[in-house]
């Protein structure tokens, strides 16, 4: 009785079946309504061998296979499993509108949809990425066909659904009109971020070039792979930029996404820098970054269903380090990694929304279609306000540290052989051209003294006091150096007469004179002043500067003339004729008189 009863059960199903196919549910279009989510109103069946055509689909046995659609359903197929969706649309008699079923997803594989025609048999049209954009019946940044519904009956529809991952599909109907509406948004949405990547990337190379910084050109490279990103997983990059590509329009997501994660860890390795710790956390960051060319290259020739894991893992990984390398930076009292967290936190948000939804862990929704965008409306310009900050921090270092090869640590004069060559310049364009200068040297006479009895920190602050008492009486373009340890030189350029540099010495070494207020110990600043004027002494700059050292050396430390000058060269006189002209004289007349 047992077996009996289980056989009538068996014998029951495909009725049952039948009665749960004919249930299906017919939806109608009309035109008050002009967009509809279909997803859930569909009968579905997985063939997992991928052999079965529409005529075996359409036949009585089969159709009661089909069960249920639920909307958001994740489906997953492999390299060789086919869904099958079946609708059942009717027209509203008062619907004067065409209609238009679309499959918002554009990294389907492959789809495509059956519909009767008047002769009874079945017509198919494709569209999918593995298939070039411009072959579809509709070109556009995903699938879409044109229902063919001649009459308010009703109208069956099949789908056959082709996708190596596994992902939920979208599908929805609506009329011509809403639908190209919808699409005229979605193109201005991409229009004005790809415009305004594209004008970054334009002004960082601008940048570049102006302040000779390589940061800007990596930042424009990054922003530009970013664009192409962005534009490859909306479906605007297959449409537009490479409509007749079926291979690479295919490959182009993942292969521009494991470049752009790279990227973005060698943007971040820039920003951040080197700390004292984890340092090889931030060198397998580095090496991370440079690991996705070859990844990219391999993910071009392995097979879909093992290449996606590989792009959804790196990507995973790429967002793992970034947020801890920004984290990090920021943990050590770096503003730039606050800004560097804040700017790929949106970023690496959609990246894993739609990753998640591509390995199918979720439905497709409207966040993980366009969380890619608003990621990058967020992290372009935060980004960029970090890569200015650090490009004038390391601007001010660079800035720095040249100005040590020039200038003095201690006062912020000019380094010795930096004057010298000044010296140089000048003693050769008086001899030249006969310009006017004069060369002072300033020895503070009482800084051994200082030093010996109150230390040399006080010694040091002396010769800063110094510096500021002789930057008052100067102008700006007067060429001050540190020559010696406490000797300083001076060049006056337009100085003919000795009262300018006579009345500039008197106010240096009445100010030296003055103590600082409130200043303990009050102490007095002693000058001791040479000078020459080049246009009173010839001789090369080392023979002027020795000149004025010695000069310097020979004033005694109580002296009553700290303001000398090096005297005038005498030149010899030329011999005059007196009464009697001598015998060389003589010769040297004679051919004149001839």
């Amino acid at each position: 009785m047992h077996g009996r009863f289980t056989s009538f059960l068996a014998a029951c199903l495909p009725l049952l079946f039948c009665v749960a196919t004919h249930a299906q549910p017919v939806t109608t279009l009309t035109d008050q309504t002009p967009m509809i989510d279909v997803s859930g109103a569909s009968n579905s069946w997985i063939d997992v061998e991928g052999k079965a055509g529409t005529d075996l689909i359409a036949a009585a046995s089969r159709k009661a296979l089909f069960t249920p659609s639920r909307a958001g359903q994740v489906y997953a197929l492999g390299r060789e499993g086919v869904l099958w969706q079946h609708y059942r649309f009717s027209k509203a008699e008062t619907s004067q509108q065409e209609w238009v079923l679309a499959f918002p997803q554009p990294l389907l594989d492959r789809v495509t949809v059956y519909q009767s025609t008047a002769a009874g048999n079945w017509n198919s049209l494709t569209a999918g990425d593995t298939l070039a954009v411009a072959t579809w019946p509709v070109p556009g940044r995903y699938a879409q066909f044109q229902l063919r519904l001649p009459d308010s009956g009703v109208h069956d529809v099949y789908v056959r659904i082709q996708n190596v991952t596994s992902m939920s599909v979208p599908v929805s109907a609506s009329t011509q009109i809403s639908q190209s509406q919808r699409l005229q948004f979605e193109y201005l949405v991409a229009g004005l971020v790809s415009g305004a990547l594209l004008l970054l990337v334009v002004a960082c190379i601008v940048q570049s070039r102006i302040y000779r910084d390589r940061a800007y050109g990596w930042y424009a490279l990054y922003a530009s792979i970013l664009t192409l990103v962005m534009a490859a997983w909306t479906g605007v990059a297959g449409h537009l930029l490479w409509p007749n590509a079926d291979g690479w329009n295919d490959l182009a997501p993942g292969v521009l996404g494991i470049l752009a994660g790279g990227a973005a860890l060698l943007v971040i390795h820039h920003l951040c820098g080197l700390g004292l710790r984890h340092r090889w956390f931030e060198h397998a960051g580095h090496l991370a970054g440079v690991a996705s060319l070859p990844l990219a290259l391999a993910y071009a020739v392995l097979e879909r269903h093992i290449g996606v894991p590989m792009v959804a893992s790196y990507l995973s990984l790429v967002v793992v380090i970034g947020l801890a390398r920004a984290w990090t930076t920021w943990k050590r009292n770096d503003v730039i990694g606050l800004w560097t967290l804040a700017a790929f936190t949106p970023m690496a948000v959609a990246t894993l929304l739609l990753l998640v939804n591509v390995v199918g862990f979720m439905p497709t929704t409207w966040l993980s279609r366009y969380g890619l965008m608003i990621g990058l409306i967020f992290e372009m310009p935060l980004l960029l306000i970090a890569l200015n900050m650090r490009s004038r921090e390391r601007h001010s270092v660079e800035a720095r540290a040249q100005a040590l090869v020039s200038q003095d640590a201690l006062t912020g004069l000019l380094t010795p052989h930096i004057f010298q060559d000044r010296f140089k310049q000048i003693v050769a364009r008086a001899r030249r051209h006969r310009e006017d200068a004069a060369v002072v040297y300033i020895e503070l006479v009482n800084y051994k003294y200082i030093k010996k009895t109150w230390g040399t920190a006080v010694a040091e602050q002396s010769l800063l006091r110094s510096v500021i008492k002789l930057r008052r009486i100067l102008r700006d373009v007067d060429t001050v150096g540190r020559v010696d340890e406490a000797r300083f030189g001076l060049v006056l350029e337009g100085v003919s007469t000795r009262g300018p540099v006579t009345e500039l010495a008197a106010r240096l070494i009445a100010a030296g004179l003055m103590p600082l207020k409130g200043l303990k110990p009050e102490i007095v600043l002693q000058f001791h002043i040479a000078a020459v004027l080049l246009n009173e002494r010839q001789g090369s700059d080392t023979e002027i500067g020795q000149a004025l050292a010695d000069l310097v050396q020979q004033m005694g430390p109580r002296s009553r003339r700290p303001i000398r000058f090096l005297e005038p060269e005498m030149t010899k006189p030329m011999p005059l004729m007196s009464g009697e002209e001598t015998p060389d004289d003589a010769a040297l007349m004679e051919p004149s008189r001839a």
